[in-house]
């Protein structure tokens, strides 16, 4: 049998189910186990992708700071810096309020995580 042209599992696939997983039950509720059933792949296929529960976690985490925007940290953006934090904080809030349970992962620090990274580099710069 021949290969599928497009993969049957990818890196955003694996973290929009675990973010919808999380949304949904919680952090405890994700287990590799867990989320190869939902995503109909044996457990072992995750580990193509990540090598830890952990490091899925993380990209969920990542996945959310992405969500916030940034854009009033522009170098062209008109907005004192006042400004800037209360909205750069109304975003963040919304983010975090869709989705409340990646909470204490996000709260371990931005890591190694790009958006996260992105994030702090933002907000300790204005």
């Amino acid at each position: 049998m021949a290969r599928p042209r497009k993969p049957l599992l990818s890196r955003e696939r694996i973290v929009e189910t675990a973010r919808a997983l999380v949304d949904a039950e919680g952090l405890a509720a994700v287990s590799t186990r867990r989320l190869a059933a939902e995503l109909g792949v044996s457990g072992p296929s995750l580990y193509n992708h990540f090598r830890t529960k952990d490091q899925i976690l993380e990209a969920v985490a990542d996945s959310v700071s992405a969500q916030v925007d940034l854009s009033m940290f522009e170098p062209d953006d008109a907005r004192d810096w006042r400004t800037a934090l209360h909205d750069w904080a109304v975003s963040y809030r919304a983010a975090l309020t869709l989705h409340p349970n990646i909470v204490p992962v996000l709260a371990r620090g931005p890591g190694r995580r790009p958006a996260g990274l992105r994030l702090a580099d933002a907000v300790f710069g204005a």
